[in-house]
């Protein structure tokens, strides 16, 4: 089983070639995010059409997530329970003004295998209400995840996304060029690692190197001023089952690219 995760930026504008890394590595899920579109406007058709399973969520130009799957997708859900909203607007109690969930998660089982794709808040700076929106994000879906695994210690859970979270400080060009720090700050890093603690494991970390994401500007890419904030991180009993994993590097070339390139991981 072939999993990836992809921040497209825009699938209306980057369908063929999502189509493209779809085939050429044969995945049999991958979860985007940032589609930037309402599920209506999502480029669904071309996907069917080539024999896909597809279920997206979104409500406008913002954010937007989605799983496309060569086999069906069962118990969708679009937000999970305790998933934080944002209202832009001064801050209150908690940091941030608590509204309906924006389209950052979606949930569906395929083959067993219970896939999130995940678009992890920003946080914008360490002082915007967006920061502490986004640990409040990942407590949530701490929670959630502590809860079903105290319910099935065996299930099988990938947690696939844009986690906007430095791990380490090898993971970007360089620490010091982060404004503020963002990405990269105590308590993002400790929000990151606590899925540790109940027993998932970033599974791509142990089969490949490199970054994820360059900037459009300063000519990033060519210089290879970089950072990894794509991963993939498993429940127990699928981690067990990781066999490989790349980061398709040459996504990030040619004309009308993606700033993010492919993480896929291969389940055996």
């Amino acid at each position: 089983m072939k999993l990836a995760t992809w921040n497209i930026n825009s699938a209306r504008a980057r369908f063929e070639r999502i189509l493209d890394v779809l085939k050429r590595h044969d995945l049999d899920i991958l979860a985007l995010q940032e589609t930037k579109c309402s599920a209506a406007q999502f480029p669904r058709a071309q996907f069917t059409q080539a024999g896909y399973y597809v279920t997206a969520h979104g409500f406008d130009q913002w954010n937007g997530v989605a799983v496309i799957s060569r086999y069906p997708q069962t118990n969708i859900r679009f937000s999970f329970p305790g998933q934080p909203g944002f209202t832009k607007g001064e801050a209150r109690a908690g940091g941030f003004l608590p509204g309906e969930p924006e389209a950052r998660a979606l949930g569906v089982n395929v083959g067993g295998i219970d896939v999130w794709s995940l678009y992890v808040p920003n946080g914008r700076a360490v002082t915007d209400p967006h920061y502490f929106y986004k640990l409040a994000f990942l407590q949530a879906l701490h929670g959630y995840m502590e809860e079903r695994l105290g319910e099935d210690p065996k299930e099988q859970i990938a947690l696939a996304g844009d986690w906007n979270i430095i791990p380490g400080d090898d993971d970007v060009w360089d620490p010091w060029e982060m404004p503020d720090g963002l990405y990269l700050t105590a308590q993002e890093r400790d929000a990151f690692f606590s899925f540790q603690d109940l027993g998932f494991s970033e599974v791509s970390r142990g089969f490949v190197t490199g970054y994820t994401y360059w900037d459009y500007q300063r000519l990033r890419f060519a210089k290879n001023h970089g950072m990894r904030i794509d991963y993939v991180y498993a429940s127990p009993s699928l981690a067990k089952k990781a066999i490989g994993a790349e980061i398709d590097r040459d996504e990030r070339k040619g004309k009308g690219a993606s700033d993010h390139v492919p993480v896929i991981v291969d389940f055996a």
